[in-house]
């Protein structure tokens, strides 16, 4: 399908060749994406095209220019340390406007930006088995690596509080006062879940709180390390990039390993309506874990190693929460489908939590 919206909005990108599709991606919960296909007499170029969703992020160019310099720091890097590398890493490259810029702002004030696509490769919403976890382990642990040299003062928040849980919790404590709140928590499948939140209200700040002791300590991190921004070069079935870089920021790798093991380790995935089918597979954890320790083994602490069990518990707690509270918010942040689709991803996740919760010894020895 292609709109004159994304058309017009394509054609401002310096692209080689003439526009003739613009095909929408339905996936992602914030930005709208497209794939945009250019071409010349002799070839054909593919771009992701994105309008950035500026109810989120509330300053597009400053994202766009976080992109920018974490995109450059690893491209020299990885160009430097190409031949010691038993595959070739990749990244997406942030493609300048006609007119010399990287962001282009259309009549309705809408903000644009094309990147370039990581070509013979697929980003899966669930994962194929232990050696694709294993692949993706590889991913963010590299990934984690060719920041650690990175100066994250260089960044500008783009979402304050993003992964601080204490930060939701408050939001949640707000939003559920509301009258349309009130109105929202009368359903059955709604009305359980504040008391399962409350019984872990203690738990919220656990990661938190060791940062503010110094136990454990800030680094770069990709900050949405969900499955499906992680790319499986599709001939050699190696990881090859991360993409969705929008939440680049300084952090703790505990986010990251946190939410990536969550959306990794439940097959069933985000958008199941089937709570009995959501489990926590410890065999793909201990696969990515596994993975993710080829090149994060040498600056990892013990401290980081002992908290990494409540990062998973956490994350997959606080995902919940999030969702609950846009549910009882009118679904303001996340894309819904339905008035009710983030209550259905609020059940998965704290279904998850509990699953988690239940195996704790396990997960923890093999972390």
């Amino acid at each position: 399908m292609l709109t004159e919206e994304t058309k017009l909005a394509a054609q401002h990108f310096d692209v080689p060749g003439v526009l003739v599709a613009v095909i929408p991606i339905n996936s992602g919960n914030v930005n709208d994406t497209s794939v945009a296909h250019f071409r010349t007499s002799s070839a054909e170029t593919r771009v992701v095209l994105q309008r950035i969703n500026s109810r989120v992020f509330t300053d597009p160019a400053k994202i766009v220019e976080n992109m920018l310099c974490v995109t450059g720091h690893i491209h020299a890097r990885l160009d430097r340390e190409r031949s010691t590398h038993d595959r070739i890493w990749q990244l997406p490259r942030v493609i300048r406007t006609i007119e010399g810029g990287y962001v282009h702002k259309d009549a309705d004030s809408n903000y644009w930006r094309a990147l370039s696509m990581i070509e013979s490769a697929t980003a899966y919403d669930i994962a194929r088995d232990a050696v694709h976890a294993e692949e993706l382990g590889r991913i963010l642990g590299q990934f984690h690596r060719l920041l650690s040299d990175f100066d994250g003062s260089r960044l500008i928040d783009p979402l304050p509080g993003f992964h601080i849980t204490p930060v939701y919790m408050a939001r949640y404590d707000r939003t559920r006062t509301t009258a349309d709140a009130k109105q929202r928590l009368q359903t059955p499948e709604a009305a359980q879940w504040p008391i399962f939140i409350e019984q872990r209200r203690a738990f919220s700040s656990v990661l938190e709180d060791a940062k503010a002791a110094g136990i454990l300590q800030m680094r770069v991190i990709h900050g949405d390390p969900k499955i499906s921004n992680f790319m499986i070069d599709d001939i050699t079935g190696k990881g090859t990039s991360m993409i969705d870089l929008d939440t680049v920021n300084p952090g703790l790798i505990h986010y990251d390993v946190g939410d990536a093991l969550r959306s990794l380790c439940n097959p069933a995935g985000e958008e199941t309506r089937d709570l009995a089918s959501v489990v926590f597979d410890l065999e793909l954890c201990r696969a990515f874990i596994r993975g993710y320790l080829v090149d994060a083994r040498d600056f990892l602490s013990v401290d980081d190693r002992r908290y990494l069990y409540d990062a998973v518990r956490l994350l997959t707690f606080e995902l919940g929460v999030r969702f609950f509270e846009d549910y009882l918010a009118g679904n303001v942040y996340f894309k819904a489908n339905a008035a009710d689709h983030n209550l259905h991803r609020a059940s998965v996740q704290f279904t998850l939590c509990q699953r988690i919760e239940a195996l704790q010894p396990q997960i923890e020895a093999l972390l």
